[in-house]
């Protein structure tokens, strides 16, 4: 009897075999949802990002400010949206990646890029429309394309390095019979590492976007001699960008942060996976900044909505030829 409590005993797992039980969820009823929304994605935001990219380039000369920011911004998505077939694959594959370390290591560096530096670089935007509406006089010198190089070179360099960690941090593991490609919240050694960025590269940015564009608004609505077509275009950005950050980034970086927290708590199994599945549901939620973006190029752009029409147009003519 003594030997059998014993043996009781000794089979109860232990508080790292559940945190490890709880990590090894594959919530594979969420795969096809997730797969679903990547390919919608896929569809529309690479075409619509490569032909961003040409009607920056080739149609809007010479370039602004805002069109600097916005060309960089289109390539940051479209770095992201190419890797979306091997994600896609991935979720359809029942979690079982067979694309080699690098790749695994450069689709979720893609990802984190994509959402920081583009965090960073609607920032920097929304500084420029400030200071252009509340300073116009004193941010002359701010509307010279040197600047904007400079900015988007500063941000390009920061994104790198603050996200080069990633190479570590992230790696292929064998489970199940099965290889996985691990989020960066998988590694618990990651845990101050994505505070630092959740506050300086989400935060950060989300509070200037949201200062900006209310300040913005404010003055746009007691101004007397303002237009009613740019008091609307402003609250359009307004509308749209304080959408792409609260509803597109905040879900994914409040679930992240708690799933974070709840590795190193002694907390029920169920609560963590509950946590995790809702956090792997808001991954490709922030993946839908993407398409926002698409629609920011169209509300933001001076000239962008008669460049892609006319773009639109050619390509219609020389197909029905």
């Amino acid at each position: 009897m003594a030997s059998e409590c014993t043996s009781n005993f000794t089979a109860q797992p232990s508080p790292a075999d559940r945190l490890t039980s709880c990590q090894d969820e594959d919530f594979l009823q969420v795969n096809m949802y997730v797969s679903i929304l990547y390919s919608l994605i896929f569809l529309l935001c690479f075409p619509g990002n490569i032909a961003t990219i040409f009607v920056y380039c080739f149609k809007m000369r010479p370039w602004k400010t805002s069109t600097i920011i916005m060309l960089n911004l289109a390539i940051t998505d479209l770095l992201y949206v190419v890797t979306l077939p091997f994600f896609i694959h991935y979720y359809v594959n029942g979690n079982h990646w067979i694309f080699g370390d690098f790749m695994c290591k450069f689709i979720q560096f893609c990802f984190y890029f994509n959402m920081y530096s583009g965090n960073i670089f609607l920032s920097c935007f929304s500084i420029f429309r400030f200071l252009v509406v509340v300073r116009p006089m004193k941010s002359l010198f701010l509307r010279k394309r040197r600047w904007a190089v400079v900015t988007c070179a500063v941000i390009w360099t920061i994104s790198l390095v603050a996200l080069s960690p990633l190479a570590i941090l992230i790696s292929p593991r064998d489970r199940q019979n099965k290889t996985i490609c691990p989020d960066l919240v998988s590694a618990v050694t990651s845990r101050w590492y994505n505070w630092g960025l959740t506050v300086f590269a989400f935060l950060l940015p989300l509070l200037t976007v949201t200062l900006c564009y209310v300040v913005i608004f404010s003055v746009l609505a007691t101004g007397l001699h303002t237009q009613a077509s740019y008091k609307q275009k402003a609250r359009r950005l307004t509308v749209l960008l304080l959408l792409l950050f609260y509803v597109c980034f905040l879900p994914f970086h409040i679930f992240k942060e708690i799933h974070l927290e709840l590795q190193v708590q002694p907390v029920s199994c169920r609560l963590k996976k509950t946590i995790l599945l809702i956090f792997t549901i808001s991954k490709p939620l922030a993946a839908l900044n993407t398409f926002g973006n698409l629609l920011l190029y169209v509300v933001a752009g001076d000239n962008f909505q008669q460049a892609i029409l006319s773009l639109f147009k050619f390509w219609t003519n020389k197909c029905l030829k």
